[in-house]
């Protein structure tokens, strides 16, 4: 198997409003053929950042396709400052997902086949927007650390959400989120950074960003915090969760600091078809923590992808 780190070509899509950064890795040519991953990366994430994933999935069996959200990594910008996170409303990265599904993931799809997806925090948040709304457009998910509710560090949420809305009435929507300026991945340090609990991981994310310096985004802006906050208060509402019919597994974050890990384990006992499993000495990027931790989330992972009846033997290897 070629890396993903060699094969990797960016393929330009277009979708309403956006021109974004995808790619599509076949997999290893030694196993069998499991079927097609979506893989969704979170706030701030990067394709780069996830070729040891893309890889890890490729072993398993499946190809994969991703893509950069727009506002964040080779996708299109919005915001003058190109660290800055800025979306008018989620409902944007709904077409982003909808053009990924259309323009790559499905030519990739065997005639009645549907894709699976991995997805992480703001990804795994988008993921259940897209179940919501189009019951059956996957087979089944796996979400790390979904965004069901993020911290805020100590203040109300409350306090948090009117500071919020009198920002947006006076017309900050594309100012810094207080604080999150000092959140530019070249001043972060390992100390200072709320991630993840593997020292070289971390620092593999930061060699990437120094060599290529435009994929990095430090943090919020006041209008994408309001989109976020309409965002899972509209995942929220009565019967929506409920509504969610594909099999999923949502794994938590025992020590995750950006993401409130009980607020999604509460999420998702309201999901008909749900199981939930929260790995205690995680930090919230489950998939970049120390090895011990990863092994236990592949496990999962492979346990649950059995339940699906995805096991190697299901498809024939790819020919050519």
């Amino acid at each position: 198997m070629i890396p993903a780190a060699t094969s990797f070509d960016p393929l330009p899509v277009k979708a309403v409003g956006a021109d974004l950064r995808a790619s599509r890795f076949a997999p290893a040519p030694q196993v069998a053929r499991k079927g097609v991953c979506v893989l969704l990366n979170g706030q701030t994430e990067f394709i780069e950042k996830y070729f040891e994933v893309i890889d890890e999935l490729r072993s398993r069996g499946f190809a994969v396709a991703t893509m950069d959200w727009r506002g964040q990594g080779g996708s299109a910008r919005v915001a003058e400052d190109s660290r800055k996170s800025f979306v008018g409303d989620f409902s944007e990265y709904d077409e982003d997902l909808d053009a990924l599904l259309n323009w790559i993931v499905a030519p990739m799809l065997a005639q009645g086949e549907k894709p699976i997806a991995l997805a992480h925090s703001m990804g795994a948040h988008n993921l259940l927007r897209t179940l919501a709304r189009q019951p059956g457009r996957f087979r089944a998910g796996v979400l790390s650390a979904p965004m069901i509710a993020v911290s805020f560090r100590g203040q109300s949420e409350f306090l948090v959400r009117a500071v919020s809305a009198f920002q947006m009435w006076r017309g900050k929507r594309m100012d810094w989120v207080w604080g999150m300026e000092a959140r530019d991945p070249h001043k972060v340090t390992f100390q200072s950074q709320l991630a993840t609990s593997d020292p070289q991981r971390f620092e593999r994310t930061q060699s990437l960003l120094r060599e290529w310096p435009d994929l990095r985004l430090a943090g919020a802006t006041w209008g994408w915090l309001a989109a976020a906050l309409r965002s899972m208060d509209w995942l929220a509402a009565p019967a929506r969760p409920e509504a969610i019919s594909t099999p999923l597994l949502l794994v938590g974050a025992g020590k995750d600091r950006i993401c409130v890990t009980p607020r999604a384990e509460a999420f998702a006992r309201r999901l008909p078809h749900a199981t939930y499993f929260e790995i205690k000495d995680a930090e919230h990027e489950i998939l970049m923590e120390r090895n011990p931790i990863r092994a236990v989330f592949w496990t999962l992972f492979d346990d649950f992808m059995k339940q699906q009846g995805m096991s190697p033997k299901e498809t024939a290897p790819q020919q050519g």
